[in-house]
């Protein structure tokens, strides 16, 4: 339970991979305040409806302003949030239910417009907060409350996905790793664009994967994760592709679009002195109409 909200029942099952998450997106965010020197209120955390939204009332230390949205929503608040406000930085925290399903349609938009967010996705591949239902990225045939024969729908590949919407920043990490996740977090909050940190990050109620990313030497396991090779050039839209391809999970920085990012926020401020410069010059014209 959080310990802010002790009338509330926030609260996350033991083992889940979102407490990881909570730990790394705190020392993601205390990192760039002893940096930037700002303050924890610089910050707003958008969440969707889910497991992974009871991180706006989870999160210990320092409060950034929060806003516990609607289910698949996350992205356009955070887009008017940031375009009234660029200099905020906002991060938004959903889960492979939330951000993949309802709210897929909204990711594609954000990508061309490079809004410049955020995006921590934590994938448990199940619909946790509501006992166990099939998600986006549930395995083919699995048996959930709303698969009673096994699922019927293909597995989604959330990074062929993303890549092919035109996200520009994308990488992929676990929740077991900390430090790791941390520092990713950190790097795609600097990225000047839309980034997406995509999070491997276990249900252990509804669906335990922790011995299939990490394997199992024992039980004769190999692991689904594996560590993307420094030699991996990642503004290479196709090598990131082909490294996303079949059942394994590159970890590391997975994609970088190669050239300058220009944000939608720049690219708004640019179009207003545009339109005031235009704007200027037919006042300029009425005027020597009026003295004329």
């Amino acid at each position: 339970m959080a310990k802010r909200n002790p009338l509330y029942d926030f609260k996350w099952c033991p083992g889940c991979g979102d407490f990881g998450v909570k730990v790394a997106l705190e020392q993601a965010l205390a990192g760039r305040m002893a940096e930037k020197n700002q303050s924890i209120e610089n910050t707003v955390v958008v969440a969707g409806i889910g497991c992974s939204g009871n991180m706006v009332h989870m999160m210990e230390g320092p409060q950034p302003f929060g806003i516990h949205g609607i289910h698949g929503r996350a992205l356009p608040i955070a887009y008017g949030i940031k375009s009234a406000r660029p200099d905020l930085n906002v991060v938004v925290v959903c889960g492979d239910g939330d951000f993949l399903s309802i709210g897929n349609e909204h990711i594609a938009p954000q990508a061309r417009r490079n809004l410049d967010i955020t995006a921590v996705i934590m994938d448990n591949g199940i619909y946790g907060l509501t006992k166990g239902q099939a998600s986006p990225t549930t395995e083919l045939n699995v048996v959930t409350s709303t698969t009673r024969w096994g699922k019927l729908e293909e597995k989604m590949n959330p990074f062929l996905f993303y890549l092919g919407a035109g996200v520009p920043y994308i990488t992929s990490q676990m929740s077991s790793r900390v430090k790791e996740l941390a520092g990713d977090i950190r790097a795609a909050m600097d990225y000047p664009g839309f980034s997406i940190v995509h999070v491997q990050s276990p249900c252990t109620t509804y669906n335990d994967t922790y011995s299939l990313l990490k394997g199992d030497e024992k039980k004769g396991i190999e692991p689904l994760a594996f560590p993307i090779e420094d030699s991996h050039d990642v503004t290479d839209i196709t090598a990131a592709a082909d490294l996303v391809r079949g059942r394994r999970i590159p970890i590391g920085l997975l994609y970088k679009k190669a050239g300058e990012s220009v944000p939608l926020h720049q690219r708004l401020a640019e179009a207003k002195a545009k339109g005031n410069i235009e704007q200027a010059s037919v006042e300029k014209l009425l005027q020597s109409m009026v003295i004329a």
